[in-house]
């Protein structure tokens, strides 16, 4: 194929793709356009322009839902935790900083309940005066007249105070009273269907069994149903048929994977140690661990503790130690002239903020340099918990093929007989996977100033954020202590932040949208009550991960259809009251895997080395010195049609494609991803070599089979790509543009060359080309199609 004739065969399938993207467009569907200046669907005036009504005050102020936020947002950056920022010794953080009498006379109050006129605060938030105003003019922060009549009422209600809601210890209450006692199936539906009638609200219908099982597929597996799964579960009419489709797919080899996943960007994996030279490193062992792990159903207490502290534990198993490999999965420079110490210490830094943020939901990196500005973690409590990855005996700099200590060796034999889960090729004889071992005693645990490596202070004890439990003697002064703080039947963070994690694997975002900040800058959650119900449930069966999922999965809620009304359009644009089904954009390796599986060329194997795919020339030759991996060398094979979640992961050139699509770059820990719809997306989806060979080998299937007329194969491939049936309509258009092809003289001659990237296809003699070219456009086009890379 001539250079010329690609460009031209791509740029046509661009603009035939983005034509019949907008034929398909179904308003009645999923999308309802309003324009500003419908009178029922908006506060518009005549001139198309938007009033905004200020929100009604609470009739019932809540300090920790209502003013703390306020607070937090707009006043501890100069009057909150951190006591080297703080103005006016005056702090807004604690109760008795706020009540605190002032002035020479202590006969003024910033806060006094009950006393609004007595009230320093109120006074300077409602001043004319720019020289007392509060915040400052020059703070670029103000209050909105709906913040401002909060913060009022608190005083006149007796400015009750509370602690921060999610340092609480979470309490299971009594399930809320609802009006329709006849929708829901579970505990959690009585808790979303109380918020709806308080907003008056009514939930969605039941999505159709395709939409359901293509949903809960992608969420539990990352794969999409097949034809036959779709059809048993249609044919189905037992009360249980969704129950048995949820069983079947948690039991299932592919639910590890997904979970695994999400799991890897936590815990920061990658296949080369990152910085400059960026060499490789083997740490698949540890990932395949974590795969058999949860497809196990290994107890999240227990899989937490293994990898902050296996080696810790009395008499470990080689499989506890190696599931300590989680603490080494940071970055390790191998570059000349960098000082051993700086890089050992931000090692240290890496492991407890990582620690902080995967299981507590805090960021207490804030607290490197000085006090956490926002939330009531102190500088010296940030070194107590660095204290305990202290201990470890490593080196910031590794010389060129040198595998960082401490490590294990795993030959044949032992992964054989001691780790059966990890899947080493024959010809592979062993590997050495990082791992840790303390040596108690090594070096004192300080205070740094500043954060410098150079600048040590006071002597530190191992220590963890008062206001969230205290580290006290019952606990042992290393990782392991660590870990039992965290499981401590008082902890009022880890069950609620896994909880969170998992709703929002299957609703895209959790009750608490930031999932990675439980502190004040943190969101609120939407559903209080249901994140402690979930939290507690949790602990009492046992942390048992597959059987929230479960939960969740057979809620009325979760099954709602994804249909958007103007009501709902309106009073709840995001979709955080749950009155529909959520819908947004799969995840990367979802998108990519869904190509494979329809096409057929999914190899299924589970573990193993990291493979190489289809990436484009020359860009791991940009980013080195010359040394190392220079040079991407695609696999061929099955290599080329794994999962994604086992693509070789270089940290200064993660896969393209996968990045393209939100994938995190992995160099810290990642909790949420970023949902992003840019125009590269499109363009990856039609020119990336491994959509096009899917694209390819679908339409050679379907004009293969002689029994399949033509309606027949357009069917055929709109449900193996989609999930689903086309209607009658979609079924029509879709044929006038595999007609439109067919005309189309861009491309005379389709070669077993199919791109210019190296993707080869045997292309039997007996296909016409222009059937072949009409078909693979037609199935390019699909994969193009917001349906085919959207969870609805």
């Amino acid at each position: 194929m001539k250079k010329k004739d690609a460009a031209l065969y791509f740029l046509a399938f661009f603009i035939a793709a983005i034509f019949v993207k907008w034929m398909f467009s179904n308003q009645d569907e999923e999308y309802i356009l309003l324009t500003e200046n419908k009178s029922e669907h908006s506060n518009s005036s005549k001139k198309g322009t938007k009033t905004v009504a200020i929100p009604k005050i609470p009739e019932v102020i809540s300090y920790s839902f209502h003013v703390k936020p306020i607070l937090s947002d707009k006043c501890y950056a100069c009057h909150g935790p951190d006591e080297g920022s703080r103005e006016a010794g005056l702090r807004f953080d604690t109760k008795d900083g706020a009540y605190i009498p002032l002035g020479e006379n202590k006969d003024r109050f910033a806060a006094k309940p009950g006393d609004v006129e007595n009230s320093e605060m109120i006074q300077r938030i409602y001043t004319q005066d720019d020289h007392k105003l509060m915040p400052p003019p020059d703070s670029n922060l103000t209050l909105s007249e709906y913040e401002k009549g909060v913060l009022k009422k608190w005083i006149e209600s007796g400015a009750q105070w509370d602690s921060h809601w999610s340092f609480k210890v979470p309490v299971k209450g009594a399930l809320p009273i609802v009006k329709n006692v006849t929708w829901g199936n579970n505990e959690i539906d009585k808790f979303i269907l109380k918020r709806l009638e308080d907003e008056e609200l009514l939930p969605s219908e039941i999505a159709s069994k395709e939409k359901l099982i293509r949903r809960v597929s992608f969420d539990l597996t990352g794969l999409p149903p097949t034809i036959e799964e779709t059809e048993n579960f249609i044919k189905d009419t037992s009360e249980k048929a969704f129950e048995k489709v949820v069983d079947r797919l948690l039991n299932s080899n592919a639910y590890g994977e997904r979970m695994a996943l999400d799991w890897m960007e936590v815990a920061r994996y990658a296949d080369t140690h990152g910085y400059q030279d960026d060499l490789e490193r083997i740490m698949w062992p540890w990932r395949d661990w974590v795969i058999h792990a949860f497809n196990k159903n290994l107890p999240y207490d227990e899989f937490v503790k293994w990898q902050l502290a296996g080696d810790q534990i009395d008499n470990a198993s080689l499989e506890q130690i190696v599931a300590s490999g989680f603490n080494r999965n940071h970055k390790i420079t191998q570059e000349g002239g960098v000082i051993d110490e700086e890089y050992r210490v931000e090692y240290v830094m890496d492991r407890a903020n990582t620690t902080a943020k995967a299981f507590m939901g805090l960021t207490m990196e804030c607290a490197r340099c000085h006090d956490h500005k926002y939330d009531p973690i102190s500088q010296k409590e940030f070194y107590g918990m660095y204290s305990f990855f202290n201990q470890l005996k490593e080196k910031g700099q590794i010389d060129y093929g040198e595998i960082p200590e401490p490590y294990v060796a795993l030959d044949q034999k032992t992964i054989k007989t001691e780790l059966p889960f990890v899947n080493i090729p024959d010809s592979i004889t062993e590997v050495k996977l990082m791992v840790m071992k303390d040596e108690k005693g090594i070096r004192k645990n300080h205070l740094l100033k500043r954060g410098l490596y150079d600048a040590p202070g006071e002597e530190v004890s191992y220590a963890l954020p008062n206001e969230v439990l205290p580290f006290s003697d019952q606990y042992s002064e290393d990782r392991l202590g660590l870990s039992q703080w965290f499981f401590d039947d008082q902890n009022p963070l880890t069950a609620r932040v896994m909880v969170n994690r998992l709703w929002q694997q299957m609703f895209g975002a959790g009750i608490v949208i930031t999932a990675d900040d439980f502190g004040n800058q943190g969101a609120l959650p939407t559903h209080p009550e249901l994140l402690d119900w979930l939290a507690v449930t949790f602990k009492e069966e046992g942390w048992d991960i597959k059987s929230t999922l479960k939960k969740i999965a057979l809620s009325a809620t979760y099954q709602q259809d994804s249909k958007i009304t103007p009501e709902l359009l309106e009073k709840d644009p995001e979709n955080r009251l749950l009155a529909r089904g959520s819908r947004y954009k799969l995840p990367a390796e979802a998108i990519r895997d869904n190509a494979l599986l329809a096409s057929g060329l999914l190899v299924k194997k589970v573990g193993g080395p990291s493979v190489k795919p289809y990436q484009p020339k020359g860009l791991w030759a940009e980013t080195t010195s010359g040394v190392g991996l220079t040079e991407y060398i695609a696999d061929k094979g099955e290599g080329l049609y794994r999962r994604s979640l086992y693509t070789f992961w270089k940290r200064t050139v993660p896969p393209p494609s996968m990045l393209t699509f939100d994938a995190a770059s992995r160099d810290f820990c990642t909790v949420q991803r970023q949902k992003t719809s840019t125009p590269l997306q499109a363009l990856v989806l039609m020119n990336d070599p491994q959509f096009i060979e899917a694209a390819t080998i679908m339409a050679i299937q379907v004009l293969e089979n002689d029994s399949f007329d033509e309606k027949q194969k357009i069917k055929t491939l709109f449900r193996k790509i989609t999930s689903r049936s086309p209607d009658e309509i979609e079924l029509n258009k879709l044929s006038t543009y595999l007609n439109e092809q067919r005309q189309t003289e861009i491309v005379k001659k389709l070669e077993s060359k199919v791109t210019e990237q190296r993707v080869t296809v045997t292309i039997p003699e007996n296909i016409p080309p222009k059937e072949l070219r009409a078909y693979t456009a037609l199935a390019s086009l699909l994969f193009n199609l917001d349906e085919t890379i959207t969870k609805s």
